[in-house]
């Protein structure tokens, strides 16, 4: 890729504080960062590192409670420290634009795609209604999205993450901007899905020589896309370099620190000989409103202190499964047994016991905490309601169950959500779920939206927990890294289908199914020639056809 030497972005000394509520702390301690047209910048570290207020800040905006405290930001020759609200709005949009981790969130689900695509060009006059629609199904096809004239006519709930995603990177390209934020985009999608949209993203930042700033804690993903990574530690740069470098030879202990998690892997359990399962799914088929049947005779079995991942892309019944089991989505046909016995198939009709038995854990634990209501609140009400618990009896079991998840109660007990990290959160979500007492907790992609250390670490928990109360786990995941590391068996699960099930050890051992060998190919490794040799390997020659693979 053709460099030019002058720099498009220029960040010198930056500084950036938050408030507490009581006084300015530094979050942002002198972070220097040297950006040209056509290049990409990978920010990499934990929570809490600094990246995406970095990003921000490279957009001239501070996040609410933050304020830029020191050094420059200079965007082609503009100062955005000192620049107006004026200016700064309109460089936003149309030559920076921000793509956000979550494009389901992102998106207004009463409006068109494709309105919202032309929004940006409408606003600064760039284009006229009809012409930027035009240029928009122009990129839905460069980015291979299907039936390019058609897609983005549909509200954002009629396509899937995937196609979203590419969607939310075409409606940045609608003003064709000097410089794009993407900011963990591809942290909620499957393994095959992560394919087209890195695919899609590394054309289109080579077909218009844009910029880039690529935000993310997946190492082998930044491995793919950027050309120089910097990697970032509670506000401070720790190094930065071309990217096989860093991957080859990092320097820092903390960079070595990370490329070696995901350490952490539990001995495989195998089922008690002649043992009846804790779950068995039987003969499920199960179909959302209009009658389009999104689950296909699917059958499995959970054992007694066992973990069993369900992995497959988005769209396989992972999650529609979960909805049977705990009764949200009665099926059409089939049913599922606890111990033996049948369970009603909607939850209305299941007793306190039987709903008390299943739990879940979410995959956004942002989204699935009230944000206005105290953690003790959160945890206390499942324990009340399924234990007849009340004042001090409460409050001992909810101080309980924080030193379960390893949340000191005197410091935690009275928090908002907002108050935590992303790891802190997930850990209430936890302990939410064992408020109820259950013998069976759903796992809904629990660690996906989480750093590597932090998901680490919830691994553990998980692990430790299961062994103490004898807990059996429905783990949903597309990272097969996460399988690796806590599963006893897998099942596979493809258009509304069991394909493939079996002990871990077996699954990870060739031959597969062919839709298995897929997802297991489809796992990007640390190396930055990956990408671009797996799609040659599946005889793509331009690397936005990897949609059609």
């Amino acid at each position: 890729m053709q460099k030019n030497e002058k720099a498009l972005l220029e960040i010198n000394g930056l500084k950036i504080q938050g408030y507490t509520g009581e006084q300015w702390v530094d979050i942002i301690k002198g972070v220097d960062l040297t950006l040209r047209r056509g290049e990409v910048m990978g920010l990499i570290g934990e929570s809490g590192a600094g990246k995406s207020t970095i990003g921000a800040a490279a957009m001239g905006y501070a996040r609410d409670g933050t304020r830029v405290s020191g050094g420059s930001i200079e965007f082609d020759g503009m100062e955005l420290t000192t620049a107006s609200e004026a200016e700064k709005r309109a460089l936003r949009g149309s030559r920076i634009a921000y793509v956000a981790q979550s494009a389901a969130a992102s998106f207004n689900p009463a409006h068109k795609i494709i309105d919202q695509h032309t929004e940006a060009p409408l606003h600064y006059r760039i284009k006229k209604r009809l012409e930027a629609q035009e240029d928009a199904m122009d990129l839905y096809e460069r980015l291979r999205l299907p039936n390019p004239r058609e897609i983005g006519f549909r509200y954002p709930h009629q396509v899937s993450g995937g196609q979203l995603q590419r969607a939310m990177t075409a409606m940045a390209m609608a003003c064709r901007p000097d410089l794009i934020i993407f900011d963990e985009p591809t942290t909620a999608l499957d393994v095959t899905t992560q394919i087209e949209v890195l695919a899609a993203i590394r054309d289109i930042v080579d077909q218009f020589d844009t910029a880039a700033i690529y935000i993310t804690h997946d190492l082998a993903v930044v491995a793919q896309m950027a050309d120089t990574i910097k990697v970032l530690l509670r506000g401070h740069e720790v190094e930065e370099a071309p990217t096989q470098e860093m991957l080859d030879k990092p320097k820092e202990d903390y960079t070595k620190s990370l490329w070696a998690v995901r350490s952490f892997q539990r001995a495989q359990k195998s089922r008690p000989k002649g043992s009846e399962p804790l779950i068995s799914i039987r003969n499920v088929d199960a179909a959302y409103t209009g009658g389009v049947k999104v689950l296909d005779d699917v059958s499995f079995d959970i054992h007694e202190g066992m973990t069993v991942a369900v992995v497959g892309e988005s769209g396989s019944g992972k999650s529609t499964t979960a909805r049977v089991i705990t009764g949200l989505l009665p099926p059409m046909k089939g049913e599922v047994l606890f111990k033996g016995d049948p369970l009603p198939p909607s939850y209305l009709n299941r007793n306190k016991d039987q709903l008390r038995q299943a739990q879940m854990i979410y995959q956004m634990a942002d989204t699935a905490l009230n944000p206005k209501v105290r953690i003790s609140e959160i945890i206390g009400r499942p324990a009340q309601f399924y234990s007849g618990l009340h004042g001090a009896e409460l409050k001992h079991r909810v101080d309980e169950l924080l030193d379960l998840i390893e949340l000191d109660p005197s410091q935690f007990y009275d928090r908002y959500p907002p108050e935590l990290s992303g790891g802190q959160k997930q850990r209430v979500g936890i302990a939410r779920a064992l408020a109820a007492d259950p013998t069976f907790i759903i796992c809904d992609e629990v660690t996906s939206a989480l750093d590597q250390l932090v998901a680490e670490g919830i691994l553990k928990l998980l692990d430790r927990l299961q062994n103490d109360l004898n807990l059996s786990y429905m783990f949903i995941t597309h990272d097969l890294a996460t399988v690796r590391s806590i599963a006893d068996e897998v099942v596979v699960m493809q258009n509304g289908q069991v394909v493939e099930e079996g002990p871990k050890d077996k699954m990870f051992t060739p031959p597969h199914h062919p839709y298995t060998d897929l997802l297991l190919s489809s796992v990007p490794e640390m190396d930055s020639s990956w990408l671009t040799t797996l799609l040659e390997e599946r005889g793509v020659d331009n690397i936005g056809d990897a949609a059609r693979v």
